[in-house]
C-alpha cells in the first residue's frame, strides 16, 4: 500500500503517520487509522513541493541536497521548512488529520 507515494521515494516504511503525529503535535492513535486516507489528506493540505521537502527532510537528507533539489539557498530552505512545519501545527491543518474529524464531515 502506497509504494508509489512521495514518500516511499525517500523512506522504505510508511512512517509518515509518526513524523505527521511529531510535528503535528498530536499522539498518533488520534490519526486516521486508514493510511490511505491520511495519506491522502496530507497531500491535499501540502503542495507537491512542501510534501516532497517532508519527505525529504524527514529521511535526514542533508541541507546542501535539499538546496540542490529544490533551487534554495540558505534562507530559502530555512523559510520554506518553517512555512511546512508552521503549515502542519496549525489547527486547521492537524485537526484535519484526526480521527474524530470524519465524524463531524458524516
Amino acid at each position: 500500500m502506497l509504494e508509489n507515494t512521495v514518500w516511499r521515494q525517500y523512506h522504505k516504511e510508511n512512517t509518515f503517520r509518526e513524523r505527521l503525529a511529531e510535528y503535528c503535535v498530536l499522539d498518533s492513535m488520534d490519526l486516521i487509522v486508514e493510511d490511505k486516507e491520511l495519506y491522502g489528506i496530507l497531500k491535499a493540505k501540502l503542495t507537491k513541493k512542501e510534501l516532497k521537502l517532508f519527505a525529504m527532510d524527514s529521511a535526514k537528507i542533508s541541507d546542501d541536497k535539499l538546496q540542490v533539489e529544490f533551487s534554495y539557498n540558505d534562507k530559502e530552505l530555512e523559510k520554506a521548512k518553517f512555512k511546512l512545519y508552521k503549515k502542519l501545527k496549525q489547527d486547521k491543518t492537524r485537526l484535519e488529520f484526526k480521527e474524530s474529524s470524519r465524524d463531524r464531515q458524516a
